[in-house]
């Protein structure tokens, strides 16, 4: 089992930035990539970015590729989602996940998820 505990959020005026961090423990030898998903009220949830444990290549949603960047810190089990240029739009529980599957294509993939953390970006 792999816990997940997310960080970071908070409320930013558009055109700032956050940074979110998740810290994974429990049996993350085996994690093939972690990712970002969101959840803005009354929509879906919907994937931002993942990244890919061992290698560290990133992928992103069209809407927020140039402004986010992912990158993971393997010694401390630790990914961190640097959000710059935020818009009204980004406002959303994001939530941390980790997959043991390489190429995770939704996220029935993603076995375990974090608690969530509140991004508001006031306009």
């Amino acid at each position: 089992q792999v816990q997940l505990v997310e960080s970071g959020g908070g409320l930013v005026q558009a055109g700032g930035s956050l940074r979110l961090s998740c810290t994974a423990s429990g049996r993350t030898g085996s994690i093939a990539a972690m990712g970002w998903f969101r959840q803005a009220p009354g929509k879906e949830r919907e994937f931002v970015a993942r990244i890919m444990w061992t290698l560290g290549i990133a992928y992103y949603v069209d809407s927020v590729r140039g402004r986010f960047s992912l990158s993971r810190d393997k010694a401390k089990n630790t990914v961190y989602l640097q959000m710059n240029r935020l818009k009204p739009e980004d406002t959303a529980v994001y939530y941390c996940a980790s997959t043991y599957s390489a190429v995770p294509t939704t996220s029935q993939d993603y076995k375990y998820w974090g608690q969530g953390t509140q991004v508001t970006v006031s306009s």
